[in-house]
């Protein structure tokens, strides 16, 4: 077996794997737990231009990540065409803003050795393509969701800011749009990317579950998870206090109507009782 060249990219929150699976004329109804593993005569049929070897590899995740497995720069950009049609939010022309690049080798050694660009191992076992796969795929999935996070905290700064030099003018309109952006946010981090589930060869096979386990400790996958989720309860935490800040503001604009709206019954009133009659 030589040695594989993963390519991982985030270029969607979600992607509808049966779409394609039915283009290709597979016939089996994919759920959010595994990957749609193109290979052979299916790659042949996305991308005809040439004979696909065995070792030539695209894994689709329905969090929006794409691994091509020995698939060259020219290949990937056809096969991101391909998958526009199907997912149109894609953006064909920066498909590469989120991405990772990994290297599988089998060398003579003792045991499995790894770091952020490569794997060693010493024999070779079905399930390692898709588990490396797996990982890569969540970890450039949750690089693409940590920078929304960002951008949205800067968002709420900047409110925060104008809060902050007595500007107290939030619209109705802007806690909406806040509001949706997060919840958008948190259930694209935990519905879309299920960065606990773990695949179901790491169930069959003990060996395989242990890779996995310490393959995405190495890249952090729960740690990041668990960052996110903290960031995303400051977030909630924020609107909170926004949407407090935005009824009370309401509210003290409506007393000040209902005063004045009294004040001017009254001096009505005085006016009358004052005229000659």
């Amino acid at each position: 077996m030589a040695d594989m060249i993963f390519k991982a990219f985030a270029v969607a929150y979600e992607i509808d794997l049966n779409k394609i699976a039915v283009a290709c004329s597979i016939r089996k109804k994919y759920t959010w737990e595994e990957p749609l593993i193109l290979q052979g005569d299916l790659l042949e049929k996305i991308l005809f231009n040439q004979t696909f070897l065995p070792d030539k590899m695209v894994l689709v995740f329905s969090f929006g990540s794409v691994v091509f497995i020995n698939i060259s720069v020219a290949e990937i950009d056809a096969f991101f065409v391909y998958l526009h049609h199907f997912q149109p939010a894609i953006d064909v022309k920066n498909t590469k803003v989120y991405s990772d690049d990994y290297e599988l080798k089998i060398e003579e050694t003792s045991r499995l050795q790894f770091n952020d660009q490569y794997m060693i191992i010493p024999t070779y076992a079905d399930f390692y393509p898709e588990l490396i796969s797996t990982v890569i795929a969540k970890s450039v999935a949750l690089e693409r969701i940590e920078e929304q996070t960002e951008l949205i905290l800067d968002k709420v700064e900047g409110v925060i800011e104008r809060l902050e030099k007595g500007k107290l003018g939030i619209s109705d309109r802007e806690v909406a749009r806040a509001t949706a952006q997060i919840l958008r946010h948190d259930y694209n981090t935990i519905a879309y990317i299920m960065i606990l589930d773990k695949p179901d060869s790491t169930w069959i096979h003990n060996s395989a579950g242990i890779f996995y386990d310490q393959m995405a400790d190495f890249f952090e996958l729960n740690d990041r998870y668990e960052i996110l989720q903290h960031k995303t309860a400051i977030l909630k935490s924020t609107l909170d206090g926004f949407t407090s800040v935005s009824h009370s503001i309401r509210m003290f604009r409506l007393e000040w109507a209902v005063v004045i709206l009294f004040i001017v019954e009254v001096l009505m009133m005085a006016f009358e009782y004052l005229l000659p009659k």
